[in-house]
């Protein structure tokens, strides 16, 4: 295509306030700028540009060619983006922030010296929006609205019960009424919904203390403040090393840890991450918990 740069410099002017912003982001001088949209408006016969204050202003033909440069140099960014992903060994991959520090982050070095794919990870919890983030999997517990078009793939039903350190329980197991319940307002129902599955009575303890995290909460736990609602995989490690103890042991929760794509087909990588998160995963169960201790 002729003059190729020129739309190029087009394309950023039109989503600029002016050719001077429009400069800076092109790391061109203005003059450059000018120069460029003078030849692409030479070139097409029509004014693109007119003066507006000390700003520039889009003509109705330059209106309707920046609809067209949108769209063709979009396309061009997810050619390059489906490329990059072709030829790079890594996945992009967002988890939940307590999963990651708490299980995840650990595990990961061994998938890395299995597999040689980096998974890059970013945290957040609940909704994503896997394309518009640039992300090619997600990692959540299936307590929302998943979009329909998203690829739900089970990893491992989830487990909850309350934890403490073995020195708290000592000192409260004789009256279960004066264990402190340990909330997290990511979680605020965790001990109601375990408290009506389970048919035990600790949702109406007097003393209790809130978190704005989960990671806290678990955390306050193992530092002997009280007892806190934890999910299996995310205490596991701390179970195993006696940091923490399930004195009630664990129920189902309704819910599930589950990968999210928007892909139908898995590439090679993801397949073999996919894989390795359910066999990682199965063996945070209650029911296999000895096997990994």
């Amino acid at each position: 295509m002729r003059h190729l740069k020129a739309f190029h410099v087009f394309h950023i002017a039109a989503e600029s306030s002016s050719y001077s912003e429009a400069a800076d982001k092109l790391h061109i001088t203005h003059g450059a700028v000018s120069k460029q949209i003078k030849l692409l408006e030479t070139h097409l016969s029509k004014a693109l540009f007119y003066k507006n204050g000390r700003g520039m202003s889009l003509t109705q033909e330059g209106e309707l060619l920046k609809q067209y440069t949108n769209v063709a140099f979009d396309a061009l960014d997810t050619g390059i983006n489906k490329i990059k992903e072709t030829t790079g060994n890594n996945i992009e991959v967002s988890c939940e922030p307590t999963l990651t520090m708490r299980w995840l982050m650990p595990r990961l070095s061994n998938f890395y010296q299995s597999s040689g794919v980096d998974i890059r990870l970013s945290t957040a919890g609940g909704p994503v929006a896997l394309g518009e983030a640039g992300l090619s999997m997600a990692i959540r517990r299936d307590d929302f609205d998943i979009p329909s078009d998203y690829v739900k793939h089970k990893l491992v039903e989830e487990w909850v019960g309350p934890v403490m350190s073995a020195q708290y329980w000592n000192s409260t197991q004789n009256n279960h009424l004066d264990i402190t319940l340990l909330h997290s307002k990511t979680r605020p129902h965790a001990w109601k919904n375990w408290a009506t599955a389970s048919g035990h009575d600790f949702y109406h303890n007097k003393s209790s203390q809130s978190f704005d995290h989960f990671y806290f909460c678990l955390q306050a736990a193992a530092d002997g403040l009280g007892a806190a609602i934890g999910s299996f995989p995310l205490v596991a490690d701390d179970l195993q090393n006696g940091r923490l103890i399930a004195p009630f042991g664990f129920i189902p929760s309704g819910f599930n840890y589950v990968l999210l794509r928007q892909s139908q087909d898995l590439k090679t990588k993801e397949e073999q991450f996919q894989q390795w998160l359910e066999e990682e995963l199965s063996k945070s169960t209650p029911n296999n918990f000895e096997l990994c201790s």
